[in-house]
């Protein structure tokens, strides 16, 4: 499997599996059928009832489907929950909505039946109809195996190569009693969080916890301070001491 080295940040590379093609094809295929499943409901339902316009309100979410399902499942859908993959930025971190935006905006470039139904609709001529292969092609030559609209948001698809819960460990909620333990984790940039949000992750997934104890060395130096705690439960906290200071 390919592994990414990517900056984290805290002048420390992480190695990250990029998802692998036919992993991505196969999301592409439970997502495109669950796609396909609810518009065929929402039609049937929309004639039963003798009100085919309604057919047109209840097309949005379909067409918001990858847009919402990845912003709200963080950086995911069905299709990717089910084979084991995710969306991050390429610093490591959580795309944020701008980037999700692009990624969604650009899927009609590079999916195969986006560019068909432009040229069978007649918006773009004939001869564009080799195009169609475009983003599959450039997302098994590039690099990073990414397609349009991830070199345009600065995204990839990482494999998560475990079925843990990221929830049960980094977004815990913040308990209304809780006292915390680190001031200086202000001291931290936007960015910074969002790079330990992705970092953790990786490593829940992979069960790292040298990749731990690197990251957690670093971030006391920058911060200039002292833990008792182990390497993984100190990063834990800090994302716990940074949730209860921003919503105080």
């Amino acid at each position: 499997m390919a592994l990414l080295k990517l900056d984290t940040g805290f002048n420390l590379e992480v190695e990250i599996p990029v998802a692998p093609f036919p992993k991505r094809l196969l999301a592409w295929i439970i997502d495109g059928a669950a796609c396909i499943i609810y518009y065929l409901l929402v039609l049937a339902i929309s004639y039963a009832s003798g009100t085919g316009w309604l057919i047109y309100i209840f097309m949005l979410p379909y067409l918001l489907y990858y847009l919402l399902s990845e912003i709200l499942l963080n950086g995911g859908s069905l299709g990717k929950l089910a084979v084991g993959i995710r969306v991050i930025a390429e610093d490591g971190g959580t795309p944020t909505g701008n980037q999700y935006m692009i990624r969604w905006l650009f899927r009609l470039i590079d999916s195969p039946f986006g560019f068909m139904l432009m040229v069978t609709g007649q918006i773009l001529p004939w001869w564009c109809f080799p195009l169609i292969f475009t983003g599959i092609a450039v997302t098994i030559f590039t690099p990073k195996s990414q397609r349009v609209g991830d070199i345009l948001a600065g995204t990839i698809l990482i494999d998560t190569r475990t079925r843990t819960s990221i929830n049960d460990t980094i977004f815990t909620e913040v308990e209304s009693t809780y006292q915390p333990r680190y001031p200086e984790v202000m001291k931290l940039s936007d960015k910074d969080i969002n790079t330990l949000k992705g970092i953790l992750q990786s490593i829940t997934s992979r069960g790292d916890m040298g990749m731990a104890m690197r990251i957690a060395d670093r971030i006391k130096a920058k911060l200039n301070l002292q833990s008792d705690e182990d390497s993984f439960q100190f990063l834990h906290t800090l994302m716990k001491d940074y949730n209860y200071y921003t919503t105080r």
